[in-house]
């Protein structure tokens, strides 16, 4: 494949910090936040990623900001407007699934055009509620005319709430988007009793050339106007699922800049790519994904340690 097309991704929402507890006891603090994670791991992957996030002037503000100074992460707008930090404890079963109580705030800020960004990716709550929403809105139609988008539905319906205001809300960015990814955990939130196929062809009726599925161990899928492209799962032995949609993210993203198919300029490319380009690029972010969740926390993995498991598995 060849490499990205020159430019960066800004990344715009929320970030925050995990507190985990874990199933024997131990508590620990790790950086999160579903569009933070997905910028760590673009840049982790090689992507130039700007984020625009807000933060408290506090500890747990530190902790994030050199978490993405060590990841190359480029912080954008005024990031320092919050008078504490979001958190979240995360509480992992035995399984290593994860359940959260959140302390959050939704602001966020605006962000000036540039358009030596190709690719502009927002979700989770950040984009759904006010006024963090307004923000999102805005920089995605600063974007539009030269950048792609995509939206990560990752519903937390304890944050956002549920029913008829959750759908329309992130039906309304998938109506901006050109791809939408969500887990089928997402699809049954935004609409109970629709089967996955279904749900997935009602997102994709909204505008965007391409809806993504994640299944957890069954693999993905990627739903265009004309197919449905399907990548196995990995068999991995999990430690937790933190962060493991934000690598599956990143890596989709990142997958896609290297088919070429990132900027507005590339729409029609996105547009008519076909099961050689989704194949490879859902299989790729599965294995991010297995790879993410084998360790504990939000920890996505390099372009090299991805090249590496490519590599074992095809000469296995």
């Amino acid at each position: 494949m060849p490499e990205p097309v020159a430019g960066s991704v800004l990344v715009v929402g929320e970030s925050l910090v995990d507190v985990v507890l874990a199933a024997d006891g131990t508590r620990v603090a790790h950086a999160g936040g579903s569009p933070a994670n997905v910028a760590v791991a673009l840049s982790r992957l090689g992507i130039p990623v700007e984020l625009a996030t807000a933060l408290g002037a506090d500890d747990f503000g530190g902790l994030l900001r050199r978490h993405f100074a060590a990841a190359g992460v480029r912080l954008v707008g005024e990031p320092l407007t919050l008078p504490r930090t979001s958190s979240a404890v995360a509480t992992i079963d035995p399984s290593g699934a994860a359940s959260y109580d959140f302390d959050l705030s939704a602001v966020l800020p605006l962000v000036a055009t540039d358009r030596r960004r190709i690719h502009v990716h927002t979700g989770s709550f950040g984009a759904l509620l006010g006024p963090g929403g307004a923000a999102v809105a805005r920089a995605i139609e600063t974007h539009a005319g030269h950048a792609t988008v995509s939206y990560d539905v990752n519903v937390r319906p304890a944050v956002t709430g549920g029913g008829p205001a959750l759908r329309a809300g992130a039906e309304r960015l998938a109506r901006t988007s050109d791809l939408v990814k969500a887990s089928d955990e997402d699809l049954a939130a935004l609409y109970p009793g629709a089967s996955l196929d279904d749900a997935a062809r009602r997102l994709l009726g909204l505008g965007p050339v391409a809806v993504v599925v994640t299944e957890g161990r069954d693999g993905s899928r990627c739903y265009t106007r004309d197919d449905v492209f399907r990548a196995p799962g990995r068999a991995v032995a999990v430690v937790d699922t933190i962060g493991a949609g934000d690598a599956f993210a990143a890596a989709l993203i990142a997958g896609l800049g290297r088919a070429d198919c990132l900027g507005a300029a590339r729409r029609a490319d996105l547009g008519a790519a076909g099961g050689a380009v989704w194949g490879d690029v859902l299989d790729r972010a599965n294995a991010a994904a297995a790879l993410s969740v084998s360790r504990a926390g939000a920890s996505p993995p390099t372009r090299s340690e991805l090249d590496q498991h490519e590599s074992h598995l095809a000469s296995a």
